[in-house]
């Protein structure tokens, strides 16, 4: 008697399929992720009176501020281009990290991703 020829057989070799394809995708997933994390983006403001730099994984690893930028004395103003320059750094990151994954899901969302 033959086995695995039935229609269970068929469904358990599928499934193995399906649950070693899930394993690669979660392998190439890590890597990338991993890879993700140690890149460097850079944010401007202020026409580049403000640079800050991030790592992948949301740390800020460099802030250059302008000297002419430090003359005009104002606080605030110094304060905004900062937040602004630093957002702009991390939304590079997190928009690349969106779109890698993207990539590699075919556009589907998981949770927890």
């Amino acid at each position: 008697m033959k086995r695995g020829g039935g229609p269970m057989g068929g469904m358990q070799g599928g499934m193995a399929n399906l649950m070693r394809q899930a394993n690669q995708l979660q392998a190439k997933m890590k890597k990338t992720q991993e890879e993700l994390g140690t890149r460097e983006y850079e944010g401007t403001s202020g026409g580049g009176a403000v640079t800050v730099k991030v790592r992948g994984e949301h740390e800020i690893i460099a802030l250059k501020i302008q000297e002419d930028v430090m003359k005009s004395g104002d606080v605030e103003m110094l304060q905004d281009l900062v937040l602004t320059a630093a957002n702009d750094a991390l939304k590079k990151a997190k928009d690349t990290y969106q779109t890698e994954m993207e990539k590699l899901t075919g556009g589907m969302n998981f949770p927890g991703l």
